[in-house]
């Protein structure tokens, strides 16, 4: 039986009802065409601190006794867990002391300071960040605030479970993005629970991790939680590098899988997000919608996908959505040699134009070791229409004498 029931989530909507925000469920044609069937997004970006983190950090603090609470509570996060303990604890009228990694987003570490939390950096990682964390709660007497690993946290977490059975209770799959595994665990419990009182179909549950930070496929593998070493990633917020106890033991019991999404795949999924369904999404946020452009075979619909957060740094959200361009084929870097000589840049840029491309940026280097005397060197940033258009520029760039080299 699971550490957390549906009764449990139930429990927890209780507590929350004044507190979070019902976040809307929208549909999405263009992934809705390539799995087969509706797909929709469920949209937490759009809760309270930008993410769904509020709910487990309120319903764990509410459940503190008044002694507890004026010790004051401490917790670990890479920013949304920081600003969801950071809200809850003010509106609970307690002391919160927030260790983040060196590096954090600027925006998440400006609202967790704005909600009122005092912030330390002890280190690079969420896990460095965890022991500084547990190692103060244990001098100060502060409770540790776990960001996944504690039932009144998966419970809260859940009741985006219960709200998605509620507004598609036909679901057949529901797609999550993976950290520590509080959302999914939660999730699951709470949908699978009710398709269980009601007799319903079986709802299978799907996980998303970051390539780059997979702690959760070699665990569940393994039968125990296992660490992994963390790879740098754009998605943040799911960069933990070993499940909790509670939350392994869960995936266990209600997980049907857990897939890994790369870089690639986020940044593609991000720009999706925004330019099809007008919502801004942070990386982690949009791993359940990499695991659809990835994985999308392998899904059931009717399909739900949670969008976990929209807390991203506006300079980040400018590079993935370059790389996520890049990724489509509609943004290239090329770097062209041409002759050094009058008139040479001008009629290269001439048959861009000719081509269709809006020329971004360019750099042109005309001396340089690698340069023969009478070459010049060109760097160019390039907006194009997409894959086809892209190999059609760099053809006829090539047929008409020109030396290319992709960046």
């Amino acid at each position: 039986m699971s550490a957390v029931s549906v009764d449990d989530v139930r429990a927890a909507r209780d507590l929350l009802r004044e507190v979070v925000v019902p976040t809307p469920m929208i549909p999405s044609r263009v992934l809705s065409e390539q799995i087969g069937g509706p797909v929709l997004l469920k949209c937490e970006n759009l809760q309270r601190t930008g993410s769904f983190k509020i709910r487990g950090a309120y319903v764990r603090i509410a459940g503190l006794s008044d002694e507890e609470r004026a010790g004051g509570v401490v917790a670990a996060s890479a920013g949304n867990h920081a600003q969801g303990v950071a809200l809850a604890a003010s509106m609970l009228g307690c002391k919160a002391t927030v260790f983040m990694p060196v590096g954090a987003p600027l925006p998440k570490i400006a609202a967790t300071r704005g909600y009122g939390a005092e912030v330390v950096f002890p280190g690079p990682t969420v896990d460095e960040c965890l022991v500084a964390a547990q190692e103060y709660a244990d001098e100060s007497g502060a409770v540790l605030i776990h960001p996944f690993d504690h039932p009144d946290v998966v419970s809260g977490q859940g009741t985006i479970g219960l709200e998605i059975m509620e507004a598609c209770p036909d679901v057949r799959t529901i797609v999550s993005p993976v950290g520590g595994g509080g959302l999914l665990a939660g999730i699951a419990a709470a949908a699978k629970g009710i398709a269980e009182e009601t007799g319903g179909p079986k709802i299978k549950a799907l996980g998303a991790q970051a390539k780059r930070a997979a702690a959760f496929p070699p665990s569940l593998a393994a039968g125990r939680p296992l660490a992994v070493e963390v790879e740098p990633t754009m998605a943040d917020g799911i960069a933990v590098g070993r499940p909790g106890r509670l939350t392994h033991a869960m995936f266990g019991e209600l997980v049907d899988a857990v897939v890994t999404v790369t870089e690639e795949s986020i940044s593609q999924a991000l720009l999706l997000c925004l330019e099809r369904a007008k919502q801004v999404v942070e990386p982690a946020g949009a791993a359940g919608v990499a695991a659809l452009l990835e994985h999308g075979y392998a899904v059931e619909p009717p399909v739900v996908v949670v969008l976990s957060g929209g807390n991203i740094d506006p300079l980040l959200l400018s590079k993935v959505l370059r790389h996520g361009l890049a990724g489509a084929g509609r943004y290239l870097v090329v770097r062209c040699r041409l002759k050094d000589r009058p008139g040479a840049l001008v009629t290269l840029l001439s048959e861009l134009a000719e081509l269709g491309v809006n020329v971004l940026d360019v750099m042109h280097e005309r001396v340089a070791a690698r340069l023969h005397v009478e070459e010049a060197e060109v760097l160019m940033h390039l907006e194009t229409r997409g894959s086809d258009h892209s190999e059609d520029v760099l053809g006829r760039l090539r047929e008409r004498g020109y030396t290319l080299t992709l960046s």
